[in-house]
């Protein structure tokens, strides 16, 4: 399927998986990926599901929850963590609203994270449409969004992924059309653009060269 606004870095491959499925996130358990990082995502998912559609992208920076416990004691209270639910988990934490003026995929490639996050995660809703409508699809960038905001085969997609600084990544996805917890479709590499796009905040050298700067 393809995906609107066409300048993000949405693979429209990614939406095979969504359309016609009726897989839980739940069934991918045994994928090997890092159980915190699809924790985190999973935990987003619902609370972006929580506030309904219509939602302006957001991102999170991912932090271990032990360290943040350990250097924030009186938040960790406050959130009611303890030892036992600080082990082994990230704690999303919203980063300030993206600009409005540019592209996601230009607003996310000027992200450089300290030492200190351990991984980042993007909430953001896409149209998509069928790829038997692809030749009839405008080539100028907001008449093609127009046609995919009018087209009859459009779906709404809320698409939630996560990635750490280890190279681990997650993947949560729910259609509008099918607006239940039962029916989001989890796994590692379902949107691979947007999981590379966010994997490259954490290029080293990026960080080190603005730290230089300033």
């Amino acid at each position: 399927m393809t995906s609107f606004d066409p300048n993000d870095p949405v693979d429209p491959r990614a939406f095979d998986a969504v359309v016609g499925s009726e897989r839980s996130a739940d069934l991918d358990a045994g994928l090997d990926t890092d159980p915190a990082l699809a924790a985190a995502v999973l935990e987003l998912e619902a609370h972006a599901a929580s506030e309904g559609w219509g939602q302006p992208a957001r991102l999170y920076a991912l932090v271990d929850t032990a360290l943040l416990a350990a250097q924030a004691p009186g938040l960790a209270a406050a959130m009611g963590l303890d030892e036992d639910d600080a082990a082994g988990s990230l704690t999303p934490v919203e980063q300030d609203e993206l600009p409005g003026d540019v592209s996601f995929e230009a607003a996310v490639a000027e992200v450089a994270w300290p030492p200190q996050v351990a991984g980042c995660a993007a909430t953001l809703e896409r149209l998509v449409l069928p790829p038997e409508v692809d030749p009839e699809i405008p080539t100028d960038p907001a008449a093609a969004a127009e046609f995919a905001r009018t087209h009859p085969l459009r779906q709404e997609v809320r698409m939630v992924v996560g990635v750490t600084r280890a190279g681990a990544a997650y993947c949560a996805l729910r259609m509008r059309s099918h607006d239940d917890e039962h029916s989001v479709v989890g796994g590692t590499d379902l949107v691979p653009g947007l999981v590379q796009l966010l994997s490259t905040t954490f290029d080293d050298t990026t960080f080190d060269d603005e730290e230089q700067d300033t």
